[in-house]
């Protein structure tokens, strides 16, 4: 699979765009006052203990405290007990110091999610401070005889060190020995520096930053397939360019800075996309269409037919239309970001291949995606349970905040159940407090709806009240904005 990638960058936005087969699949956002900290290690104070909760919250020098589980924390952390049989209170205490890495960026009102875990990836590897005896190959490395040449290969160069363990990335594969222990050095003399930094800074301190968004995507999609790298940045141009000649010298891609006056973005029609996933529907080309809803509790997606009828039988169209969904949801979630558990109805079939046939297109579509997800099935009611890891804010998140008029419900209240809301205020004013008479001031189309719709309702109250009721338009008001005046 032939892979693109292409970083767009100014004074105020860093935006970096994955192109495979010619589709845009993921895109990351990093702006100047906003940007992840996933990855960053950090030297944090202990704030608060949560025995109930069995966490802590960590002052790692944020906005918000970050959070840590009792799982979350190393082996070597942990004295007396282990973390199935004692409690975080024995392992963590108010004010203590404690280095920690950043798994999952605050989102929401949620800090930041944090482990004493450590783990730095390079190009092939990923270093692991807390588990030095370790040597590990990637999952997604299947062949067997490979992950043995990998695995001697790793107790070869790691065999005389005992401050960090190893993980060979799926981009490991086939890859020789002196090119792993190029990473290797890179790590080791890494490692010094962070342990340098632990033994000098006070907490709470910053002691090590995880690489820029346009170096972070090129380190971890840099292979093979990546035939091109094009950035419209002089300076971002440059970075990578000694980035690729250190760490990846054997690259045989292009690397293109980008002149033209017509922005990059809009030459590959990038911003079109981005505009379109942010969307709640999307369409099939068959004439269906998918319907994202996303939550704070989960994100459910459900499968239409739409204009698509089908030649043959109900259950023939059920399924096309379900195998072409399962490719596009696939994408979507890359494209959106979306993690946490998910939820899709797909059209009913009967017959059980069908259904197979499908989860078998949505796990093999989602093969690629460097996001961990687990398919759980069809549940008896027919919808299929998944899981994709969440790190960072989905792309919804980031791009959009909840609508001013109907608070992030999606629906606003009627003008004649507006109407009605303001007639019991009347009510409620002129029984609590004395007045000869009352004003109404509302928008301009509440007054009009009122006037037109509910003259003899009007009449009724000011009989039964014993008032008169006048009414004053006033343009500046939003359409549910009114004041009850009593005069």
């Amino acid at each position: 699979m032939s892979k693109e990638i292409l970083i767009n960058s100014n004074g105020f936005e860093t935006r970096v765009a994955l192109v495979e087969e010619g589709m845009l699949s993921e895109v990351w956002l990093e702006r100047g006052q906003k940007h992840s900290i996933v990855g960053n290690i950090y030297q944090g104070t202990v704030e608060k203990v949560l025995p109930g909760l069995q966490a802590a919250f960590v002052n790692i020098g944020q906005e918000k405290a970050a959070f840590i589980h009792v799982s979350d924390i190393a082996e070597q952390h942990i004295e007396s007990t282990t973390v199935a049989e004692g409690s975080i209170a024995r392992i963590l205490h108010e004010g203590q110091k404690i280095v920690v890495q950043v798994f999952k960026d605050q989102i929401g009102s949620k800090g930041a999610r944090i482990t004493t875990q450590l783990s730095i990836p390079s190009r092939y590897l990923v270093m692991l401070p807390n588990s030095p005896s370790l040597a590990a190959i990637s999952a997604r490395i299947t062949d067997e005889s490979e992950r043995d040449r990998l695995t001697a290969l790793l107790m070869k160069i790691n065999q005389n060190n005992d401050a960090f363990g190893l993980i060979a990335r799926t981009n490991a594969e086939q890859v020789s020995y002196t090119a792993l222990y190029h990473d290797w050095r890179f790590l080791q003399r890494l490692w010094q520096q962070i342990e340098q930094r632990i033994n000098e800074s006070k907490s709470p301190c910053l002691i090590y930053s995880e690489f820029s968004l346009a170096k972070k995507v090129v380190r971890d999609q840099i292979n093979e397939n990546l035939t091109k790298i094009t950035t419209d940045s002089y300076d971002i141009y440059q970075n990578v360019r000694m980035f690729v000649a250190d760490y990846a010298a054997d690259w045989s891609g292009e690397l293109i800075e980008y002149k033209s006056t017509r922005p990059l973005f809009d030459q590959f029609h990038i911003d079109d996309e981005i505009d379109r996933s942010i969307s709640k529907r999307v369409p099939l080309k068959s004439g269906g269409n998918l319907v994202f809803d996303q939550n704070e509790a989960m994100t459910t997606i459900d499968i239409n037919t739409g204009q698509y009828v089908g030649y043959k039988s109900l259950e023939d169209t059920a399924f096309k239309t379900n195998l072409e969904a399962a490719q596009t949801i696939a994408r979507q979630l890359r494209l959106r970001n979306i993690g946490g558990i998910i939820i899709i109805d797909f059209i009913d079939m009967i017959e059980k291949s069908h259904k197979i046939q499908v989860l078998q297109t949505l796990e093999e579509c989602l093969e690629p995606d460097s996001a961990r997800t687990n398919v759980l099935g069809f549940t008896g009611l027919g919808l299929v349970e998944m899981t994709r890891k969440r790190t960072t804010e989905n792309l919804n998140d980031l791009l959009c905040e909840p609508c001013d008029k109907c608070q992030g419900n999606g629906s606003i209240e009627t003008i004649e159940t507006i109407s009605f809301k303001l007639f019991r205020e009347i009510t409620r004013s002129v029984k609590q407090f004395k007045a000869s008479k009352v004003m109404v001031i509302g928008s301009s189309r509440l007054v009009k709806y009122i006037i037109d719709e509910h003259s003899e309702t009007l009449a009724e109250m000011e009989e039964a009240l014993g008032k008169r009721i006048s009414f004053q338009a006033e343009d500046s008001y939003e359409r549910h904005q009114h004041d009850v005046v009593l005069l």
